[in-house]
């Protein structure tokens, strides 16, 4: 899928939207009191209580935009009201020059989500291989604490050669990045946020040569804590449970119950696997109880405990039970006959409702997600029962640029 051709809409959108919202000032969000503690939106990381925003509560939407505002690169994201389609809050975190956004010659390739959301170079493949948004969605999210709080990125130094783990704090400026480690040499990549924001998790080589899974304290002295085996640095990790540990594969999902994930990885067979209790990649042997979903091209997220919503082969959606495999019920219509006859339309899948009612889509023309840049976006709301009609999801500020990582 081509990385970018819309990309100067999302620029000048975002320099827009920026004018007031992306300030190093703290955002001004509207509070309310709770009557109670919001927790995290499946039972796997249901320990975690997060404080009262409008990006922890109910019903709310979140999406993430990188571009350009105020004289520098950051990520703007958004809560909104999943009824009216209408933002509740923003945060905005500012992106220092030494923060990789892309890959270039003669400097050490750097594998992170954030050069997915940010894809600087639009003749550069996305880092992971796949940029399907059933793809980019999870991975990007996993920037993110479970409050949206912090977002881990990694450091490129200067010369090129060394990496490194850390954070950024929303609302602060470029100048109070983190940068858990500076030793000459360091080789880390993948980084992304613990549930709570307390430590960034990351892909490592260590002393031996050997790929690693490492995370380093977000306060303290930073020091480095080995966390299991890694997979090269080539696969994404997310980070879920209390305490966190890490799982490092493509599209994974934790199922509500907090007891299975669908996840893939190159040569394991397989979809939906029993969460792991221990930090490691997918692995053959972690095939051994795995479900294959059939015929399942990309995986939007779990329909309840026991089904998952998948994108079929030929570009359809359909319910997939995640014990048989067996697909479920009746192909759930996104694209009309109609726009398929004047366009050749086809939609990609980003998540699915926390309670397993709607799902969200991107439409646009094959190979081209980002369309040109006076294109308009075409994001939808449609319910996983096939029934009712879709919404589409309007705002000035959703660009051909727009993931939408989370519906709580």
């Amino acid at each position: 899928m081509r990385r970018i051709v819309g990309r100067i809409a999302a620029l000048v959108l975002l320099a827009v939207l920026c004018v007031q919202g992306c300030s190093a000032e703290p955002s001004k969000e509207k509070r309310n009191t709770p009557t109670s503690v919001p927790s995290a939106p499946d039972d796997g990381n249901r320990e975690y209580a997060l404080p009262d925003s409008p990006f922890t509560r109910e019903d709310t939407v979140i999406t993430a935009t990188c571009g350009s505002a105020s004289g520098g690169v950051g990520v703007l994201v958004q809560a909104w009201d999943a009824e009216r389609w209408e933002p509740r809050g923003q945060r905005y975190f500012r992106l220092p020059d030494d923060v990789a956004l892309a890959n270039f010659p003669k400097m050490k390739a750097v594998n992170s989500p954030l050069v997915d959301l940010c894809a600087m170079m639009p003749t550069e493949p996305s880092p992971y291989g796949v940029d399907d948004l059933e793809y980019m969605s999870p991975r990007v999210r996993a920037l993110f604490d479970l409050a949206f709080t912090r977002m881990a990125v990694v450091f490129r130094d200067p010369d090129g050669k060394s990496t490194h783990a850390g954070f950024l704090e929303s609302g602060t400026g470029s100048d109070d990045s983190v940068r858990l480690s500076r030793a000459t040499g360091d080789d880390e990549q993948n980084a992304v946020m613990s549930p709570d924001g307390r430590s960034v998790w990351f892909t490592y080589t260590d002393s031996d040569g050997e790929y690693r899974i490492g995370s380093r304290p977000a306060e303290g002295d930073h020091g480095v804590s080995d966390e299991g085996p890694a997979a090269g640095h080539d696969l994404p990790l997310v980070v879920s449970g209390k305490p966190p540990h890490a799982v490092q594969a493509n599209m994974v999902h934790l199922a509500p119950d907090g007891r299975r994930l669908t996840a893939t990885a190159p040569k394991v067979f397989g979809h939906v696997f029993d969460t792991p209790d221990s930090s490691g990649p997918l692995t053959e042997s972690s095939a051994h109880s795995a479900t294959l979903l059939s015929g399942c091209v990309g995986i939007l997220g779990w329909i309840g405990d026991e089904q998952v919503l998948c994108r079929g082969q030929s570009g359809s959606f359909r319910a997939v039970d995640a014990r048989s495999g067996r697909v479920e019920g009746a192909e759930i219509p996104v694209v009309h006959p109609s726009e398929i006859n004047a366009n050749p339309m086809i939609a990609e899948g980003m998540l699915v409702s926390t309670d397993g009612m709607r799902f969200i889509v991107a439409v646009h023309l094959p190979n081209d997600r980002y369309g040109h840049w006076s294109d308009g976006t075409d994001f939808r709301a449609v319910p996983t029962s096939g029934e009712g009609k879709a919404t589409r999801i309007v705002h000035e500020s959703l660009t051909n640029r727009t993931l939408f990582l989370e519906w709580r």
